[in-house]
């Protein structure tokens, strides 16, 4: 029996979270990205639909059946006390979905994509590393603006949802910088992809060892 080496890899808003995922991808690594999952398990006829409209009601469903993201979303940020609640009756479908996904990796390590990993925490047990992915702020705020075209206010108030940069590193086990090119990426996830892969052998050996 082996077990997979489960990397957490977060970071900020714009920090460049995908282009990392997927040169981790490249190299033979399993991706799983949260936020599709929590998408996936929210579709009609999935779990976390059915859960939603049960509790909150079907003003959150728009006219096509789905659930109304937008305004889930728009009250999830305007209220703390609905966000907590739509969290408690999503997330443990959520975790259910991942810990299926993650029975069917077959590389020796895995990223586990979670913008609020370190934020939220539900899923901070699941992982044996925290990735964070780093850039300054001013950067963060460039990028999404280009990409979303929000306001600079905008991106600032979500930005505050979030941990600090300060305290994002503190808690990260490795740091990617992805301030540069694409390019000075590619020799930080090789030198990270060589560790994992090396960390992973490590763990099966233990775990060999201990069921001989």
């Amino acid at each position: 029996m082996t077990g997979r080496l489960v990397v957490g890899l977060t970071g900020g808003i714009g920090s460049g979270k995908s282009k990392v995922a997927a040169a981790f991808a490249a190299r033979g690594a399993d991706v799983l990205d949260a936020d599709d999952v929590a998408h996936a398990i929210s579709k009609r006829g999935e779990a976390g639909h059915r859960a939603v409209v049960d509790a909150l009601g079907p003003e959150f469903v728009g006219a096509d059946g789905e659930l109304d993201r937008a305004l889930l979303r728009s009250r999830a940020f305007a209220d703390p006390a609905f966000r907590q609640r739509l969290e408690a009756l999503l997330h443990p479908v959520i975790a259910a979905r991942i810990e299926e996904a993650i029975g069917r990796w077959r590389a020796p390590y895995g990223l586990l994509v979670v913008p609020l990993l370190l934020e939220r925490g539900g899923l901070r047990a699941r992982v044996a590393r925290v990735l964070v992915v780093d850039c300054p702020e001013e950067e963060q705020v460039r990028r999404v603006r280009l990409r979303s075209g929000l306001p600079e206010d905008e991106v600032r108030r979500i930005m505050a949802t979030q941990l600090t940069r300060p305290a994002r590193l503190a808690l990260a086990d490795d740091v990617i910088d992805n301030t540069g090119p694409a390019a000075a990426l590619e020799p930080q996830v090789d030198r990270l992809d060589r560790r994992y892969r090396e960390l992973a052998r490590e763990a099966n050996a233990k775990l060999e060892s201990r069921n001989s």
